[in-house]
């Protein structure tokens, strides 16, 4: 019972550091649960990827209300996602538990690295006959009482890459949020509110896909998936709340130091066999 509690503490600091942070509480939830509670690999995997559909859910719907999500877009590129969702989740159940961990090293400083760069924020114009005007990939959202028009730019490299997000997240357990905040916003040149609100609406539908092969494999374990969800959905309503007080800036730099050194731990611990 104790550990259970542990857990559901562990998770709620997870969903809060996450939500402040806009990574996820995934990135805290695996190295928690195999390096805190010694939980085989593909358990935590299966754990995280529950409490990323939970946590994406409860936003998603805000962000479509509002008019910042563009769910054509977010649709079209859920195709590249899904497809890597479910190739990563296929190819977890091939690799050894330590060469996740250190794939997962990998990625999680790759996602600090984008997270700590500033966003430019596009306002591209729709181009005549593009591929992009073809597709409708463009549309408008609010900005201080205005609505703003854009489009969508690069559309090819930015499904591409949201294919490679989608297989890191079956994968690894993550949103892969950065990743999908990267296709959209650097390659795709969408404005960053709508990048980052679209981005959140499709980790969810991400997460199900690969999900429901860890499940199939009996990898969702109910008295680790339980603790983990709720406590962090918990954490991320109070990290919500927090957003609006806090100096989001420290938190980032103070958050990449902390995910730095989890993620070197966790290489370390790949590379010495460490993991189950």
């Amino acid at each position: 019972m104790s550990e259970i509690i542990i857990l559901f503490l562990g998770a709620v600091s997870a969903g809060l550091l996450g939500s402040l942070t806009g990574l996820g509480g995934g990135v805290i939830i695996i190295p928690l649960l195999t390096l805190g509670f010694g939980v085989p690999m593909h358990y935590a995997i299966g754990a995280s990827l529950i409490s990323v559909i939970g946590t994406s859910s409860g936003a998603a719907v805000a962000f479509v209300k509002e008019g910042f999500t563009n769910m054509r877009i977010g649709m079209f590129l859920e195709i590249g996602t899904t497809a890597g969702a479910i190739m990563g989740a296929l190819l977890s159940g091939m690799l050894n538990p330590n060469t996740i961990g250190i794939i997962f090293a990998s990625i999680l400083l790759l996602t600090v690295v984008l997270n700590l760069k500033g966003k430019p924020d596009h306002q591209e114009p729709v181009i005549k006959g593009s591929l992009e005007e073809k597709l409708k990939l463009y549309g408008t959202f609010p900005d201080k009482g205005v609505l703003k028009s854009y489009s969508a730019r690069n559309t090819v490299p930015g499904f591409l890459m949201m294919m490679f997000a989608g297989a890191m997240s079956g994968l690894l357990g993550i949103g892969s949020g950065a990743l999908k905040v990267l296709a959209m916003d650097n390659m795709m040149k969408l404005p960053f509110k709508v990048s980052t609100t679209t981005s959140n609406f499709m980790i969810g539908v991400t997460a199900v896909a690969s999900a429901l092969i860890y499940f199939q494999r009996g990898e969702i374990i109910p008295v680790i998936v339980a603790p983990v969800l709720i406590g962090v959905v918990v954490g991320s309503f109070i990290g919500s709340k927090t957003l609006m007080v806090s100096k989001t800036k420290k938190l980032k730099v103070f958050f990449a130091i902390v995910i730095t050194i989890l993620s070197v731990y966790m290489m370390y611990n790949g590379i010495n066999k460490s993991f189950r």
